[in-house]
């Protein structure tokens, strides 16, 4: 799962990327220069700690989330789209995570004159549609002479595909970002590996003054959700030592860091889920798409377990957890044998049978 961190100068990016990923970057604003920071981290997951504590294995491994600091995006679209290697970057994240301003602060003056969250989401929702549309009326044009040559592709296939492009234009002429558009799966395939900003999911982060409650903001597109954080706050409790961690968060009635809350919202957003394998070996988690068969986790394990699937065992994490172990699961019958059609649920252990 890789997330890009946009926002507008002075939002607070990279004081959230710092929160998120227990990093040092320094604060200061690149001012709407093209800058990229990267950092992965583990996915916490207190399932794998204890399927850890129960297997004692030589290697524990938790999924793992990467975090994109971009910046490069200031709010004022542009006739000819985002450029370049910005555009690049983008394109290639599963979904955004934009950091809204709320907190004041005379020292990080706001480059607009004054705090409003409305006017900046507004903003940077329309620098990322004006560039899809930008987009999709090249493909149109593209279509269009295609249309007019011959002698390629099938014309039915080309005029699909001009009734799709010409759906989208309408749409984002309308100031309607894609998330919020009804698409088919032959649709969904065809639109791949465009790379359109505002088909990706997008999580709102309203970064807080310490103690601030966050803004009553309306925010109705698809695919989307908003959380508020404090963010130095949350940064400089990243950076503590767990035990002090612990300690300042009760002391500020924190649940839980903001990391902990981002993953869970981006996993829910992008409709990812963990699965694990388990061994003396090693225990380790894996993400996939929610409604993904056991033959397309097993991919993701390994392209072999894929290609010489016979079947997958498989057993609930609260079962092998009450049981003890997959021997004790097997005894009960609760290690089941599943084809590689069967969906698997969020937090199942998965051990795949194959033969190549």
């Amino acid at each position: 799962m890789r997330l890009g961190i946009i926002g507008l100068p002075q939002s607070g990016k990279t004081t959230i990327f710092n929160a998120l990923t227990r990093g040092h970057q320094p604060t200061s604003m690149s001012g709407g220069r093209f800058e990229v920071h990267t950092a992965v981290v583990d996915v916490p997951d207190e399932r794998v700690d204890r399927l850890s504590a129960l297997f004692k294995p030589e290697k524990t491994i938790f999924a793992k989330v990467t975090y994109a600091d971009i910046a490069g995006l200031e709010g004022s679209p542009s006739k000819g789209g985002i450029s370049g290697a910005l555009l690049n970057t983008l394109s290639q994240m599963d979904g955004f995570v934009h950091v809204v301003r709320c907190f004041e602060d005379a020292s990080v003056p706001h480059p607009a004159g004054s705090v409003n969250a409305e006017r900046d989401i507004s903003a940077m929702d329309a620098e990322l549609l004006i560039n899809d549309l930008i987009a999709v009326e090249r493909k149109l044009e593209r279509l269009g002479d295609e249309r007019r040559k011959g002698g390629g592709r099938e014309k039915a296939l080309i005029e699909r595909e001009l009734a799709l492009f010409e759906r989208m234009q309408a749409a984002l002429s309308q100031e309607t970002p894609l998330r919020d558009a009804e698409f088919s799966a032959e649709e969904d395939k065809t639109l791949s590996g465009f790379g359109f900003l505002t088909r990706k999911p997008l999580l709102l982060l309203l970064n807080l003054a310490d103690g601030q409650e966050p803004p009553a903001i309306h925010y109705p597109h698809r695919h989307s959700a908003m959380v508020g954080l404090q963010g130095k706050l949350e940064m400089e409790l990243a950076q503590l030592p767990p035990e002090d961690a612990e300690m300042f968060m009760a002391e500020y009635g924190i649940q839980e860091l903001g990391l902990q809350k981002v993953i869970r919202l981006s996993y829910d957003l992008l409709g990812l889920l963990s699965f694990f394998t388990v061994g003396e070996d090693e225990v380790r988690a894996w993400t996939v798409r929610r409604g993904a068969p056991a033959l397309e986790a097993a991919g993701a394990i390994h392209t072999d377990l894929q290609k010489g699937f016979i079947r997958a065992e498989v057993v609930t994490y609260d079962d092998l957890m009450a049981l003890g172990g997959l021997a004790e699961a097997r005894a009960k019958g609760k290690l089941r044998l599943e084809g590689k059609e069967y969906v698997l649920a969020d937090g199942e252990i998965m051990h795949v049978r194959f033969n190549i």
